[in-house]
This record gives C-alpha cells, sequence and structure tokens, in this order.
C-alpha cells in the first residue's frame, strides 16, 4: 500500500500513515524498514497492512 507519514512522535515511537485511499493506520517505529526508527512527517513511503489488536497498523514501512 502506498501513502504518507501524516504524525510521527519520536519521542513516543509511534506515528500514522495516510494510505492513497484516504485510510489513515497506525505505526511503531520498529516497523521502519532500514532499522533508523525515525522517519520524516510527509514522506511518501509503501508498506504492508497487517491485524494487530484488532485493527490495522502499518508494517514493513519503506520509502515509496
Amino acid at each position: 500500500m502506498r501513502g504518507s507519514v501524516t504524525a510521527f512522535d519520536a519521542h513516543v515511537g509511534l506515528g500514522e500513515i495516510t494510505l492513497t485511499q484516504g485510510e489513515v493506520v497506525m505505526f511503531h517505529c520498529a516497523e521502519i524498514a532500514d532499522g533508523s526508527r525515525k522517519i520524516e512527517v510527509g514522506s511518501e513511503v509503501e508498506c504492508d497492512i497487517v491485524m494487530k489488536f484488532s485493527r490495522a497498523e502499518a508494517s514493513a514501512i519503506r520509502p515509496a
């Protein structure tokens, strides 16, 4: 799936991605594929969507 990072709190390690279809999914910094645990708001990304705790979350986040 493609989308853009619309929020990221490096202190907490949580953020959100708005997918091109308009759906918003959460992510944890451990899901950033390059291992950096940082990502800039506004970055265009590709990710997989997985179900965790009964909700969709982004996984394997990588640059688009």
